[in-house]
């Protein structure tokens, strides 16, 4: 399977983006995908995971700022972004939450908040 995720930008401190990633398969084999975040110099954090059921878990730095979503039948997931700040300049990937039978991690896309 082969995840790509898009969306990302730059855009000033209290703004929005949507991000999505598609997958190349179907991912109702998934119980949970999430979106993870990657800044310069630290590593790969977890800040949004979605179950199939549509249970969300979001990291506390970004509670009430991001959403995520899934639409199953378009192999996507999406992370909806608001209330930026320059804190969440990064590169967004998304993956499954759990690590075993994990996909390879796509490119990712770039997150670049202006103060």
């Amino acid at each position: 399977v082969q995840l790509q995720a898009s969306g990302g930008g730059l855009v000033q401190t209290g703004g929005s983006l949507r991000l999505s990633c598609t997958a190349s398969e179907s991912i109702l084999r998934y119980n949970a995908m999430g979106w993870y975040r990657q800044a310069p110099g630290k590593q790969r954090e977890l800040v949004a995971s979605i179950t199939l059921g549509g249970t969300t878990n979001y990291a506390d730095s970004v509670k009430g700022r991001l959403t995520i979503s899934r639409d199953n039948a378009k192999n996507t997931v999406y992370l909806q972004m608001n209330s930026l700040k320059p804190e969440d300049t990064a590169v967004y990937y998304c993956n499954t939450k759990t690590p075993y039978g994990r996909p390879s991690w796509g490119q990712g896309t770039q997150v670049t908040v202006s103060s």
